[in-house]
Parts: C-alpha cells; sequence; structure tokens
C-alpha cells in the first residue's frame, strides 16, 4: 500500500523502526494542502488550502506496518485516514480529526521533521511557511 509521509514519518530512521517493512519510493507533493502544527501533541498536520503544496515522501508500506502507525498515530482519535490518487494509484495518508488552533511544535519533534526534510531531500521553505501558519 501507498503510503504519504508529511510530518516526522519523513525521517527515514523513525519510519524505519516504526514500519519495518517500509520503503522510500521517492518525495511527492500534495497540492492543495497546507503543512501546520496543532493539538495538544504540537503535531504536524495538513489542511486543504487552494494553490498550496505539502511536499513529502512516498513510501510502500505492508499491512502490519499501516497497523503499527495507525496505533502511532492514535486512529481513529487523533488522526484519521485520507485517501487521494496519485497518477491513478491509491494514497493514504493521515491527518488530524479536530482542527484545533496552531502550535508551535516541540524543538525535538521539530528537530525529527527537520532530519525527515533532509533525508527526503524536501525544500525547507515549506516547513518554514507550516511554521507560520496561523
Amino acid at each position: 500500500m501507498l503510503y504519504f509521509a508529511y510530518g516526522s514519518n519523513l525521517n527515514h530512521f523513525q519510519m524505519k523502526r516504526r514500519c519495518k517493512d517500509s520503503i522510500f519510493l521517492k518525495k511527492i507533493n500534495l497540492k492543495d494542502f497546507r503543512l501546520t502544527f496543532r493539538s495538544k501533541f504540537r503535531a504536524a498536520d495538513i489542511e486543504p488550502k487552494k494553490n498550496c503544496i505539502v511536499p513529502g515522501a512516498l513510501f510502500d508500506i505492508s499491512k502490519s506496518d499501516e497497523k503499527k502507525l495507525d496505533v502511532y498515530e492514535d486512529f481513529p482519535i487523533l488522526y484519521k485516514k485520507y485517501y487521494f490518487y496519485y497518477y491513478g494509484k491509491k494514497v493514504m495518508t493521515y491527518t488530524m480529526v479536530k482542527k484545533t488552533m496552531f502550535k508551535f511544535p516541540t524543538e525535538r519533534y521539530l528537530n525529527v521533521v527537520k532530519k525527515g526534510y533532509r533525508d527526503c531531500n524536501l525544500d525547507f521553505k515549506y516547513l518554514h511557511q507550516g511554521l507560520k501558519s496561523k
């Protein structure tokens, strides 16, 4: 199954620890969404926003990987699944159920995300935009 990562799961080391079968395929952009951070966990979230993009990573994951991600993402309480099509293939990602106010992430979490941006060779411009979102 195809999975789109956009927050701390961009970090290859963390993703491999969480999902042992996961294979990084390539970086892709999710169009008409923007990155933000919210909830008491100050975690990454995506929300619909015209003419914006969220750069992320496309991973191939197994069924058991998906179950592990469901636990980690606190599905369906904190995050719900969102599906989209990429070149005709169905892709799953997570988006927060409750769209609370923007909360700046902790330094520790942000460092994990930044390492993920480097691992996937993503443009930091979009991370900086997400950190300013209100």
